[in-house]
């Protein structure tokens, strides 16, 4: 596993990389090939978080955690990992044995230079080929509220899934 820390307004004891080294390493054994985990560090108004993000076979797993301690919220964003992955084995299980899709589509973002809108942040990420169940997985797994992807059973349309507030979830297609 390569990891890569960041600090954010936070200043951080030598030992903790290498303990949250050896904790996050601990989640290699749930995937098959190399995976890369980003970690950031940050202290805001004396609380220490700890937001771990793991990438793995085309799959995101992402937990924060805030707690007083740098070491528990470390502790606490890797059981919430693999809380996740353990809740989600059956599905996860049949999208790792299915293995990554080869083709990556990019997103292209055109931005329109309009006075009314002001465009605070722009991200780019490759939108993979999946089911809308597989979307919905990784939408939880991410903890947002909506899923931008291809749709397999569609023709590789373009598509979102988003949680309803009155439970459940939805799912938008485009034509072509």
């Amino acid at each position: 596993m390569k990891f890569v820390f960041t600090e954010k307004r936070a200043q951080v004891k030598d030992d903790l990389q290498p303990y949250a080294e050896k904790k996050i390493g601990k989640l290699d054994r749930f995937f098959k090939g190399e995976s890369d985990a980003f970690v950031t560090f940050s202290t805001i108004r004396g609380r220490d978080t700890a937001e771990v993000t793991i990438r793995n076979n085309g799959m995101i797993y992402r937990a924060t955690e805030t707690t007083g301690d740098m070491y528990a919220s470390v502790d606490s964003a890797v059981a919430t990992i693999e809380q996740q992955i353990r809740k989600n084995k059956s599905r996860l299980e049949k999208r790792l044995r299915d293995g990554v899709i080869d083709k990556e589509f990019r997103q292209t973002a055109e931005t329109d230079e309009d006075e009314a809108f002001d465009i605070i942040r722009v991200k780019r990420f490759a939108i993979k080929p999946m089911t809308a169940e597989e979307a919905i997985l990784q939408m939880n797994l991410l903890g947002h509220e909506f899923f931008v992807f291809r749709n397999h059973d569609n023709n590789a349309a373009f598509s979102v899934v988003y949680r309803r507030k009155g439970g459940g979830y939805g799912l938008i297609e485009s034509d072509n």
